[in-house]
């Protein structure tokens, strides 16, 4: 096993182990709130942990290609399929993630306007939207990568691709990169320069309100800053490397060499956003705490408990409204 595919295995365990668990606490948390009182930023925050559990559920395949030392050894139809499944939730993760720091801004801005009985009809309609968008346009890249799928990459010398290891998504042929490389730029555009603007337009404005206005408690202000840190995590870590893949692929008219690693960074996408979850619901906050709590008890290091409860006291000031 080479050291990037070692590397890539490294990063998807861990992104696993601690994106999983998190999504499917964020995703309950969801449910029974939405079930009590549905309010905007549940929905959208429920539908943020759909998007992180359909990426961490098929998320083994590429554990098994890093693990082949990036050969397909998995039948093609799961290429075709994991290939989806991978760059589908990001493209979703950054829409709702614009989608969540416009509903904080609107809600801190306009108060009255926030109140009104139709806003949850137009966050369901905007939800709708975004799964539609993403689901169109990941057809795109798909239908141009397999344009020409019976043709044999310039890097085979025309040889039989028998009698190489199988790849998925990365070899392409001239005709291709043609008419894949464009269709990645629009994507960059649309999924990461436009919700990245809105991100910060929201935020800067939200930042402000709250420094020029003294009613807000300094708990709930500590959560937005986390809520925005957070934020700003995932673009700039997971989704800034790759989206500046597609522009410089498409100025140069090739993919870059360093494409692969900007994969390993997106993956890390998972890893942040329960930092967006624990900044949001209290819920989360409480069954964090209730976690930490019970290693704090089977713990039996004197030192790990008391950091135990430090964080458990400083996860029960910040839920405190």
């Amino acid at each position: 096993m080479s050291e990037d595919s070692t590397a890539f295995l490294v990063i998807y365990i861990i992104t696993f182990l601690i994106g999983f668990p998190n999504a499917l606490l964020a995703f309950c948390s969801c449910i029974r709130k939405i079930q009590r009182n549905p309010i905007p930023i549940d929905m959208f925050m429920l539908n943020l942990a759909v998007s992180d559990l359909f990426f961490l559920t098929f998320l083994p395949l590429k554990m098994k290609e890093a693990a082949d030392n990036m050969a397909w050894n998995m039948p093609h139809i799961l290429c075709r399929f994991s290939v989806i499944m991978f760059f589908a939730p990001l493209y979703s993760s950054s829409l709702f993630l614009a989608a969540i720091s416009t509903e904080r801004y609107v809600c801190v801005a306009f108060p009255v306007k926030y109140k009104s009985p139709k806003r949850l009809i137009y966050t369901m309609l905007i939800c709708v939207i975004i799964w539609l968008l993403v689901v169109i346009t990941s057809i795109f890249p798909y239908m141009a990568a397999y344009s020409d799928s019976d043709e044999v990459d310039n890097n085979t010398n025309k040889h039989s691709l028998d009698a190489e290891p199988q790849n998925c998504y990365i070899n392409f042929t001239e005709k291709q990169l043609r008419a894949l490389l464009p269709v990645r730029l629009s994507l960059a555009v649309v999924f990461f320069l436009l919700p990245l603007v809105i991100c910060c337009f929201c935020y800067i404005g939200l930042i402000c309100i709250l420094i020029k206005c003294p009613l807000f408690k300094r708990q709930r202000k500590l959560r937005v800053i986390g809520l925005v840190v957070g934020t700003l995590l995932v673009f700039a870590i997971s989704f800034a490397p790759y989206n500046a893949s597609h522009i410089v692929g498409f100025i140069k008219k090739q993919i870059p060499n360093w494409r692969m690693k900007t994969l390993m960074l997106s993956t890390l996408n998972a890893c942040f956003d329960p930092i967006i979850y624990f900044c949001i619901s209290k819920d989360m906050r409480k069954a964090i705490k209730v976690c930490v709590k019970t290693v704090c008890n089977v713990m039996p290091n004197k030192a790990i408990c008391c950091c135990c409860r430090k964080l458990k006291n400083g996860i029960t000031k910040m839920s405190c409204n």
